[in-house]
């Protein structure tokens, strides 16, 4: 007996998974791969191109009034203004739920990062964002997944974790990973696939792909709780990313549970009406913050040895458009947090609003591979070289970012 209902789309999940492919809704009901230390690492993709500067506000900078515009955000200190992160940087006032992560030394931030790339096509970023090139290949696997066939070895169990849909990119790959969705259809009889289990129990194909994701459906219930599985959908926009990534967490912080996993929030691809202290931004904001805040709370003591690190695929013009809103660029930030971060600081270069890529965007200083780099290594242990040659082939010339967590 499955101890929770299951939806239909779960139920061809679990059946697709005997097909190699482990698809929606299968948890790891088995032992997972050792990982050092028993640490975490979350990969957090905001899709449509966060802008950086909105976020983390350089309003030290000379000339960062003169260049935002109307969208330039108020100094600290007053009503409704930013949040002073030092004598330079200031933080939104709708990513408020993070100071406190900022304030004991759980979060950083890398400014003026990039990905090693020049385009201004989301699609295409997203396919280098996620596989860890600079130019495209055809690649079909990610980096995370590189990443987990190294640490894993020749142990086959899911080390992974993709959260609230089909698997990305940058989890596909050698290493089966588990994934799971909240349920958006509605439930199967759990004395159905009980009866399904027994019939195909002898097939070959079938028959260890049921097994799997009841045992799979039984594990998530018992960490998320059958409320959390019966909601009947989390829905989209920045106010579902919070339950999204309170289960994320969770599951992660279970002791047979996975120990790295990526999830999703889009939104961010502000061309109208993106606002300033207000508006369309402040509210992706503040449930992408609500979301970390959760993230964190649901991992309890398991935080203290967890990395999250959050990246978008491009930043977005300095200057404000004619809608009131910002296009494409190239630089943005990233977000690192923790229990494991050595935070409380802006790292990176700041490279300054005098000069601009292409006269309109912020310049990147800093490669977001080399963060990526930083946290395999020292959370981890993965060396150098395979971090050069197999994570990100040819990137020898990307130094992993030296600092970023605690010794």
């Amino acid at each position: 007996m499955v101890c929770c209902h299951s939806s239909r789309r779960q139920f061809l999940g679990l059946v697709a998974g005997g097909a190699g492919v482990f698809t929606l809704a299968s948890l790891p009901g088995a032992v997972f791969a050792a990982v050092p230390g028993d640490r975490r690492f979350v990969v957090v993709l905001l899709r449509g191109a966060l802008d950086g500067m909105a976020a983390v506000a350089p309003v030290g900078d000379p000339l960062y009034q003169e260049k935002r515009g109307a969208i330039a955000l108020k100094p600290p200190g007053g009503s409704g203004g930013t949040i002073a992160l030092d004598r330079f940087f200031a933080l939104h006032p709708a990513l408020g739920a993070l100071e406190p992560y900022y304030r004991s030394g759980e979060l950083l931030f890398v400014h003026a990062a990039g990905n090693g790339y020049h385009t201004r096509s989301h699609f295409d970023a997203q396919d280098l964002m996620e596989t860890g090139l600079a130019v495209k290949q055809g690649e079909s696997d990610g980096w995370l997944n590189r990443a987990i066939v190294l640490l894993q070895g020749g142990d086959k169990a899911r080390l992974g974790l993709a959260v609230g849909g089909a698997v990305p990119l940058i989890l596909r790959g050698k290493a089966q990973v588990a994934s799971w969705e909240p349920q958006g259809v509605g439930a199967i009889d759990n004395d159905l696939i009980g009866t399904l289990g027994r019939i195909y129990a002898r097939d070959p194909l079938l028959g260890p792909a049921l097994a799997e994701g009841i045992k799979a459906q039984a594990f998530s219930s018992a960490v998320l709780g059958d409320d959390t599985m019966a909601k009947g959908g989390m829905g989209f926009g920045p106010k579902a990313f919070a339950a999204l990534a309170q289960a994320a967490g969770k599951l992660i912080a279970a002791p047979r549970g996975p120990r790295i996993a990526a999830l999703d929030m889009g939104g961010w691809d502000t061309h109208v009406n993106q606002g300033a202290e207000t508006g369309r931004l402040a509210q992706n904001m503040e449930g992408f913050a609500a979301g970390l805040d959760a993230l964190a709370k649901a991992m309890g003591p398991a935080w203290h040895q967890t990395v999250v690190v959050a990246v978008t695929e491009f930043g977005r013009t300095v200057a404000v458009n004619g809608n009131n809103g910002t296009d494409h660029g190239t630089a943005s930030v990233v977000f690192v947090m923790g229990g494991a971060v050595k935070g409380g600081r802006v790292a990176g270069d700041w490279p300054g609003l005098a000069q601009l890529q292409d006269n309109r965007d912020l310049r990147m200083t800093t490669d977001a591979r080399a963060v990526m780099k930083a946290v395999l290594r020292d959370h981890f242990g993965l060396a150098r070289n395979a971090l050069d040659t197999k994570v990100f082939p040819d990137t020898a010339g990307i130094k992993p970012f030296d600092g970023l967590l605690r010794a």
